[in-house]
């Protein structure tokens, strides 16, 4: 078993608070991995010792998971990018790549406790073809739709790839946990996915760039930018279809998530420049990208999902208001115009004091946010911030010293702000925001020194420890292994801190795709290629509001933005609710309800849906279409109370650990009072605060609440 773990610089000590960020190896968030060769032997017996330990004594768990913390850190983070290459199996063919590879790429053997019949699926590593580079490899897994059509010669039915992000996270984690048709549960156990998006079209996900996941790469063939990441992908995509022939002409269906918001433009970008490209990409399909800066879709939003999930901050309106102060103060409050009358100002990041934060722009910020390190650099922040403030606090105070320390943060309001940007934060009012919850706000400050964090994929989530996410047991499974013929010469983990250009110092020097998203829009036009950009609703850290600016800061088809507001209600399979979708121009944008930044993970069947309908299908819900006298209409309608860019999140926040849940629901008045002030504070129809949970009807998405209990507690033991 791997064991995810804190980052710790060569020079920084290791503190008590940051031993505890790690407790529970299970944290799905942190994801850095410890690769160390003793490790990588611990069996899943040791592992589930390990995790029983963690019951008994968490002193021994600090000084254990300590321990190969300072083993493993400079493995992971400096010196040297290890090498890898791919294992030589038994039946593999010489010579070039051509059909007689499928036999040798067919999964045939057993998978370990896949108990169901898989669809004829094939896997293994395949050459970039970047010179000097004979080791660079991405690792695919393949999984045709129905028997014989992923390697038909004579179908013209589109097919997916899937692509997750990081940099440095594993696509075989969305197959995993998200769209796949093996999923992972939290025991370990394994189950087929009813919401397999292999169901719909044949399907690959791709780890990638070049040393991700199963991917291998020598020590110095690590991409340098995602110009050269580009490169590396159709130089694979050359060697796949000529394993498979039949995908050359078909429509492809370039899809993925968070970081993939940088790789899909570029290698869309790259495709464009190609007299003949391997593949004939049709669609490409963006869910909570990093598509612009990181004041685009980080900061400027946050009070939007203040408004949503106006639990983050106890509903407290005082608190609000300061929030909208500060937006406005760092330049945050731009205004959504159907069509958008001219691009949006470059938006700049005004840093604070945090010295842990100085000379970093806000997107580098939030790769290392994003990325394995977010919980280190989080937990440092708040120790230096609140060893300098009154507001530290500790889980043994009571609910009247918590009440006290907040009242005192509010007082010193007007004293920090008064007109200004905060001293401290800066503009980063990301952090900020957060800082508020785990320090003030029921449930999230239960979490903050026993070593859990604001989960900032899925804001109601407040559970610590988070239910397992963790493949690593499955995939470096010897058995597994061999049977998806993947490398030998290394272990699988979830994610990597990726060495671009072959050193750890280095971030991604790439610009974010919005500076060139016009252009490609231009082209995307000319080859008829459709753009698809979706959000989950419940992710705070790439808000669906960042990718709604950047879609009407983009020209498309003659027009920049969307000419209407996204406010046309779709549906599940049930009938229920399941977001907002828009469609002009060959762009669509779809907003899914009770979602987080992992679509496929936290609302498995409209995420279905949604890929079926809207990704692979013709459904033209939300479709504007102009009439002829200048008029226009919008299939499925508009709904007034959808059209102010805010979609009220649920009333649940879930807390307490993955085996025994508890269930939080603010008080009534508490909501009414917050109704009631939003009802005035705002010019736009505001959708008020309402104890809706998923599965609702759209009915319950306007106006009113429901009384309900304070807390409701749901035991769920699982087996380990």
């Amino acid at each position: 078993m791997i064991l995810n773990c804190i980052h710790v610089s060569a020079n920084q000590p290791l503190t008590l608070a940051q031993v505890s960020l790690v407790v529970g190896p299970w944290y799905k968030r942190t994801r850095l991995t410890v690769t160390s060769s003793y490790l990588r032997k611990l069996s899943a017996f040791a592992a589930f010792v390990f995790l029983a330990m963690v019951s008994w004594s968490h002193a021994f768990v600090f000084a254990f998971v300590a321990s190969f913390i300072l083993l493993a850190k400079a493995q992971q983070t400096s010196g040297t990018p290890p090498s890898s290459w791919p294992q030589v199996y038994p039946g593999m063919p010489n010579g070039n790549y051509n059909p007689e590879w499928q036999d040798y790429f067919q999964v045939t053997e057993n998978l370990p406790n896949v108990t169901w019949s898989l669809a004829r699926n094939w896997a293994g590593n395949i050459p970039v073809q970047r010179a000097g580079h004979p080791n660079d490899t991405l690792f695919f897994w393949a999984f045709e739709s129905e028997e014989g059509s992923l390697t038909s010669t004579s179908t013209d039915a589109p097919w997916g790839i899937w692509l997750n992000g990081g940099p440095g996270s594993s696509s075989l984690v969305g197959l995993l946990f998200e769209n796949g048709p093996i999923k992972i549960q939290n025991d370990y156990s394994l189950f087929e996915n009813q919401y397999a998006w292999n169901t719909v079209a044949d399907y690959v996900w791709i780890d990638q760039p070049v040393g991700v996941g199963f991917g291998t790469a020598d020590s110095t063939g690590y991409i340098f930018d995602e110009d050269q990441m580009a490169a590396d992908f159709f130089g694979f995509l050359e060697n796949l279809v000529k394993v498979f022939p039949g995908l050359a002409k078909r429509p492809l269906h370039l899809t993925g998530e968070s970081y993939a918001g940088m790789y899909i433009p570029y290698i869309t970008k790259a495709y464009f420049q190609m007299e003949n490209p391997p593949v004939t990409l049709a669609k490409i399909a963006i869910g909570d990208g990093s598509i612009a800066s990181g004041e685009t879709f980080e900061l400027l939003p946050v009070l939007s999902v203040l408004e949503t999930y106006p639990q983050v901050i106890g509903y407290d309106t005082d608190v609000f208001e300061y929030f909208r102060e500060q937006e406005a103060l760092c330049g945050y409050d731009l205004a959504l115009e159907y069509p958008q009358n001219g691009h949006f100002p470059t938006l700049t990041y005004t840093p604070g004091a945090n010295p842990y934060t100085t000379g970093m722009s806000a997107s580098g910020r939030y790769r290392a946010r994003q990325g394995q390190f977010s919980k280190k650099l989080f937990l440092a922040e708040m120790e230096q911030r609140y060893n300098a403030r009154l507001a530290k606090r500790s889980t043994s105070l009571s609910k009247h010293e918590r009440m006290r320390a907040r009242d005192a943060w509010k007082r010193d309001l007007a004293g920090r702000a008064n007109g200004t940007i905060d001293a401290w934060y800066g503009c980063d009012v990301y952090d900020e925001m957060l800082d508020y919850a785990i320090n003030f706000t029921f449930p999230w400050s239960l979490s903050k020194d026993s070593g859990g964090m604001f989960d900032v994929y899925n804001i109601p989530d407040a559970l610590n420890p988070e239910a397992p996410m963790d493949g690593s047991v499955f995939l470096n499974n010897p058995q597994t292994r061999a049977a998806i013929h993947a490398p030998t010469s290394k272990d699988w983990a979830e994610s990597i801190y990726y060495p671009f250009g072959n050193d750890y110092a280095n971030g991604d020097p790439s610009l974010e795709p919005m500076a060139f998203l016009t252009d490609l829009a231009t082209n995307a036009t000319t080859h008829n290629v459709s753009v698809i950009i979706f959000s989950g609703n419940d992710d705070s850290l790439i808000p669906h509001l960042g990718s709604q600016i950047t879609i009407q800061n983009t020209t498309f088809g003659g027009i920049q933005g969307f000419t209407r507001k996204p406010s046309t209600p779709w549906y599940n399979d049930n009938g229920e609710f399941a977001g907002i979708v828009h469609q002009e121009r060959s762009w669509t944008y779809v907003l899914v309800d009770h979602a987080g930044h992992l679509v496929g993970n936290t609302n498995p069947q409209s995420g279905f849906v949604f890929m079926r309908e809207f990704v692979f299908g013709s459904n033209q819900t939300g479709l504007v279409i102009n009439t002829s006298s200048g008029s226009a209409t919008v299939i499925g309608g508009e709904v007034s109370s959808l059209a102010n860019e805010i979609m009220t999140g649920q009333a649940a926040i879930y807390y307490g650990s993955a085996t025994t849940e508890s269930t939080y629901y603010f008080p009534t008045a508490t909501v009414e009072a917050w109704n009631a002030y939003v009802a005035t504070a705002t010019t736009a129809p505001v959708m008020v605060a309402s104890a809706r949970q998923p599965g609702s009807a759209a009915s319950a998405q306007i106006g009113g609440t429901m009384a309900l209990g304070s807390v409701v507690v749901v035991i769920m033991l699982f087996a380990l």
